[in-house]
């Protein structure tokens, strides 16, 4: 089947943002809406609007980015810390729902594909991409191609362990100590609250950062060298040409990269931080959304290719 468009949606703890993309990354209807996160049921209701008012005969195959660890083996979801979707048969649902392929992945990863195929990764073939948002998502580019664990579920990178029994995750995560809980959006507000008054949340942290406020300055910084702890370790691990920061609270922009990159070189093996390039992402909000589209077309692929 040759199509020429597919629809991408990219589920956030905040907003469902959908589009209709092309196969080189291009968008060109757009649509967005609160996400409804009372039950599971009101969220698929709501992704399910979203699609609708894009659908059309020329839409082939859909995909869909959420914050969850998905099997992809079965198309279940997992688990999922901050919205209702545990143990769904997601993809089934969703491709008997409309009749089409469907492509699920990670939020992350799908930010990730997103940024390699037509953002600020052009070209390279080893990436990591953390979104930094409501929690904090992992995504990988190893030896060009995503990766995606044994059955779907890797690259949780944000439940990295950079304290030994710190404090506690998010939602129904039952870890300590991991990357999420110093170094998201929901992390920076509850810190900005406690240190700088109870109307601060993280956008208004940025906002003070950039007037030169000093406390406001001073917590940024110690946002981004726990970051720059975590990003050494990834280093590490895995090597990669570059390191992409995306997500609603990377408008924080050098406030917290600039010590991340310092933090990076210093718990990195000898010389990996240097030859390893941390920015910002290129796509901005859209990445999410242009990934999945990248997942749709490989559902399609999968789908032409089953006999």
């Amino acid at each position: 089947m040759s199509a020429s468009k597919v629809i991408g949606v990219d589920v956030g703890g905040t907003k469902i943002l959908a589009g209709v993309v092309d196969a080189d990354g291009n968008v060109f209807e757009k649509v967005q809406i609160p996400s409804p996160t009372a039950s599971s049921e009101a969220l698929l209701a709501g992704i399910d609007q979203v699609i609708m008012d894009l659908l059309s005969e020329e839409i082939a195959a859909i995909g869909i980015g959420i914050p969850a660890s998905i099997d992809q083996r079965s198309g279940v979801v997992l688990s999922s810390v901050n919205l209702p979707l545990q143990g769904l048969h997601f993809r089934q649902r969703m491709s008997e729902r409309f009749e089409l392929p469907v492509g699920i992945d990670n939020d992350a990863n799908v930010a990730a594909i997103g940024e390699w195929k037509a953002g600020v990764g052009r070209g390279t073939s080893d990436l990591v991409m953390l979104t930094l948002g409501t929690g904090v998502g992992g995504g990988l580019i190893l030896g060009g191609k995503p990766y995606r664990g044994s059955v779907g579920a890797g690259a949780e990178l944000g439940h990295m362990v950079i304290l030994h029994n710190g404090p506690p995750c998010y939602g129904d995560c039952s870890g300590h100590g991991h990357l999420e809980a110093f170094a998201s959006g929901h992390a920076a507000a509850i810190a900005a609250r406690d240190q700088l008054g109870p109307d601060v949340d993280s956008r208004k942290l940025v906002e003070l950062g950039k007037s030169g406020d000093e406390r406001a300055l001073a917590l940024l910084h110690r946002i981004g060298d726990h970051l720059g702890s975590a990003l050494g370790s990834m280093v590490n691990i895995f090597n990669p040409e570059l390191i992409v920061i995306g997500g609603g609270f990377a408008a924080a922009g050098e406030f917290i990269l600039a010590p991340a990159r310092e933090r990076m070189v210093v718990e990195s093996l000898d010389g990996l931080g240097d030859m390893t390039r941390v920015v910002a992402a290129e796509l901005g909000s859209n990445a999410g959304m242009i990934g999945a589209g990248f997942v749709a077309f490989e559902a399609l692929e999968s789908a032409a290719a089953t006999p």
